[in-house]
C-alpha cells in the first residue's frame, strides 16, 4: 500500500507545471506617458509579454531604446509592443530627451 501511495506521488509530482517545462501566462501591462513623464514602469515583465504605451498628453512622445525598439505615440495614441528579448533596456522619449526610464524585462 505505501508502494503504491509512493507512486501516486511521484506522478503527482511529475505533472506539476514546474516539472513539466510550462511557461508562465504572458500578461499585458500598460505604461502611460502624462504631463511630459512616463508613469510607473511594470516591475516583473517576462518575454512574451505585452507593453500597451498610452499617450495622455497633448504632445508627441516616443518611447525609443536604440537598437530594440522604437515606439511612436501622438498625443491620444496607444502602441502594442510584444517584449521578444530579455534585458533592461533603456529609453528616452527622442522629442523630449528628458523623459528616460528602463524597461526591465526577465526570460
Amino acid at each position: 500500500m505505501r508502494a503504491l501511495v509512493l507512486a501516486g506521488a511521484a506522478l503527482v509530482a511529475c505533472l506539476t507545471p514546474a516539472s513539466t517545462g510550462a511557461k508562465a501566462t504572458p500578461h499585458t501591462a500598460t505604461i502611460v506617458v502624462d504631463k511630459l513623464a512616463f508613469g510607473e514602469l511594470p516591475a516583473s515583465l517576462r518575454v512574451g509579454d505585452t507593453v500597451v504605451w498610452v499617450n495622455r498628453d497633448m504632445f508627441r512622445h516616443s518611447a525609443t531604446a536604440t537598437g530594440h525598439f522604437d515606439v511612436d505615440l501622438p498625443p491620444g495614441a496607444q502602441r502594442r509592443m510584444l517584449l521578444t528579448k530579455a534585458g533592461a533596456f533603456a529609453f528616452t522619449c527622442k522629442y523630449h530627451p528628458g523623459m528616460t526610464g528602463v524597461l526591465k524585462v526577465s526570460r
